[in-house]
């Protein structure tokens, strides 16, 4: 659990300061789950640059709580949390400093978004909160008041969340977890799960990783596992301490999520999805007569393919409709099961290659033409899907035929801004298990829309 806050202050010398404004949301890592905003009376004037960035003067103060009639409102929304603030820094100074005026040791472990953004999204121009939501699309109202500068911080920190492939947030938050002695059942951990689209991750009591997961929904996923008789769901339910999750909506990000962070984190128990999940590939050769063909062998990762299935009987369908559509030779091309007779030469839809009637540089030249125009090659496009909420949509950018990555954004926020998109995009290599991923999902599935640019 997340405790993100923005604190507005009177301005002063350093540790002289006194807070004028809080705002606190309690985050699950997916949803607000508790709030708290008041002003407060800081029992000293505010500077005149501050009320000018602000807006609050002293007239709005008279009335307010003062910090001690606040402080135990703060404790208990804080406690069991992780602060999670803008610059840090200075908001959990200013919130120590308050409570030791008090008597009151405050601790709570902390984390930045300055910091976790220039490590997660680096190269940004500028790391001020104003700026830096304004460049990733994250929209925001009341800036330079508490509730507005929290709200767009949740907002920043969810994205972060996304952009972190390797989970070293997640995994410091279930380490203070085990440091706190908690000890979950199976049932508790299933009972905390969503019915919703997304990617599960089951951590041992150090928080390393020893399973991830994606499902269309995920606590009946995670119920199965831990009710499963296999060896693997057996030694899941053996070593889980806790289970974290990320809704994606798209069934097509849940994909590829998947696919790139087994390969990143390399959990104990997924060592089978570890290698290609497209183990059938399409390749390009040329026969003893001169003719180049489509072949089917077993994926070699040394190789160039020009496309990748799941199955054989996959990867045969598609050939046949290969040599269909492009009036390629079915005999030429290797395929265990070929049609007894050329097509007719009279509907113009073979050349004769077989019988040597289209000479080789020919066909071989209508070869290079299907190739050239393979699938999404130098293609520009952005997959607009359904996001976690009814407010969101997600997106897959391809540029120039390389998949670049995935976001989310509100729909009332478009992402016709390329730049911005860029910005905002979670990146994820292009390898060849994500590119037949959203090929795959592509011909099979039925996205919101795609945009061709």
């Amino acid at each position: 659990m997340y405790a993100i806050l923005d604190i507005e202050t009177t301005g002063g010398q350093f540790n002289e300061e006194g807070i004028t404004e809080i705002a606190i949301y309690k985050f699950d890592g997916h949803e607000i789950v508790d709030q708290f905003i008041s002003l407060v009376n800081p029992e000293k004037p505010i500077q005149p640059f501050v009320v000018k960035l602000t807006g609050i003067n002293n007239a709005m103060l008279q009335s307010a709580p003062k910090f001690y009639e606040v402080a135990k409102r703060i404790i208990e929304i804080t406690e069991n949390c992780v602060v999670v603030a803008h610059n840090a820094q200075f908001d959990y100074r200013i919130m120590r400093t308050e409570f030791n005026r008090l008597g009151y040791d405050f601790q709570r472990q902390n984390l930045c978004t300055v910091e976790l953004a220039k490590k997660l999204i680096p190269e940004q121009p500028s790391y001020s909160l104003g700026k830096l939501v304004r460049a990733l699309g994250i929209p925001m109202a009341d800036r330079h008041r508490a509730s507005g500068d929290a709200l767009a911080t949740v907002k920043l920190f969810k994205m972060l969340l996304d952009k972190d492939l390797e989970k070293e947030i997640v995994k410091t938050f279930i380490k203070t977890e085990i440091e706190k002695g908690l000890a979950p059942k199976l049932l508790d951990i299933v009972s905390g799960l969503p019915s919703t689209t997304g990617i599960y991750y089951a951590h041992k009591e150090n928080g390393d990783l020893i399973y991830i997961g994606k499902s269309k929904n995920i606590k009946r996923r995670v119920n199965q596992h831990f009710t499963g008789s296999s060896r693997k769901d057996k030694k899941i339910q053996n070593e889980v301490f806790a289970v974290t999750y990320e809704e994606t909506g798209s069934e097509l990000i849940a994909l590829l999520k998947e696919s790139e962070e087994i390969k990143i984190n390399k959990p104990a128990y997924n060592r089978a999805l570890s290698k290609t999940v497209f183990p059938w590939s399409l390749y390009l050769d040329k026969n003893n007569d001169g003719y180049l063909s489509l072949k089917l062998k077993k994926t070699d990762a040394r190789k160039k393919e020009i496309a990748s299935f799941a199955s054989h009987v996959e990867a045969q369908s598609a050939l046949f409709k290969i040599t269909d559509k492009y009036i390629l030779c079915q005999k030429i091309n290797a395929l265990e099961i070929v049609k007894t007779n050329c097509f007719p030469f009279e509907l113009n839809q073979c050349n004769g290659a077989c019988i040597n009637q289209e000479l080789p540089e020919d066909y071989n030249i209508r070869v290079e033409d299907f190739l050239e125009n393979n699938e999404y090659k130098n293609q520009n496009i952005i997959a607009i899907d359904r996001g976690r909420n009814l407010q969101e949509r997600s997106a897959v950018l391809i540029e120039n035929g390389i998949f670049k990555g995935y976001a989310f954004f509100d729909l009332n926020y478009q992402v016709n801004n390329i730049e911005i998109l860029k910005n905002i995009i979670i990146p994820m290599k292009e390898n060849r298990d994500n590119k037949n991923i959203i090929l795959s999902y592509l011909k099979k599935k039925k996205v919101y829309k795609i945009i061709s640019f």
